[in-house]
């Protein structure tokens, strides 16, 4: 159950086999029940919820998949991944000393401009390989997917430039 409300139940094992029945079940119940907080979702990255607000068990399920991932990616993918993060970090201390100083209370984008640019380029890449071999549906929510964070991506760089947004620093 929710921990803030009994009518939130969780999703069923049968509806996580099929991500169209576990997106169907989650927006029926995001009506009754609020997202969680910051909080709650970093606790269920943490560990493990079996129960409790729908969206905790899907972030707890994701977080499962990456770590797995990650094990398997040095096998496989290390190489590459490793290149990325260069070019993530190379663009970061590129685009750091051009930004104008944000103002005190701009807001902070939880991503680098060298991370979204990663995300874009996966986008990318996806979006070109469903040509090839997925359903129309599928095309076209990885070519939406593609524009939706291309558009995100103008946003931020207008936000940028007028300091109403910062970006994290440490990356």
């Amino acid at each position: 159950m929710c921990p803030r409300h009994d009518e939130c139940s969780p999703v069923s094992e049968a509806g996580a086999a099929a991500s169209e029945a576990l997106a169907a079940q989650l927006g029926n119940q995001l009506g009754k029940c609020p997202l969680p907080t910051r909080s709650e979702v970093l606790q269920a990255c943490r560990d493990a919820v079996r129960d409790g607000h729908p969206l905790l068990r899907a972030a707890g399920e994701l977080t499962a998949l990456h770590r797995r991932r990650l094990i398997l990616a040095r096998r496989i993918t290390g190489e590459i991944d490793e290149y990325r993060a260069q070019q993530v970090h190379a663009i970061d201390r590129w685009v750091a000393p051009r930004l104008p100083v944000a103002h005190g209370g701009a807001y902070l984008h939880t991503e680098t401009v060298g991370a979204v640019l990663d995300r874009l380029a996966r986008l990318t890449a996806r979006a070109e390989a469903a040509l090839a071999a997925e359903s129309d549906w599928d095309i076209w929510f990885a070519w939406e997917r593609l524009a939706e964070l291309s558009v995100g991506y103008e946003d931020l760089v207008a936000e940028l430039a007028t300091g109403r947004r910062r970006l994290p620093t440490g990356s």
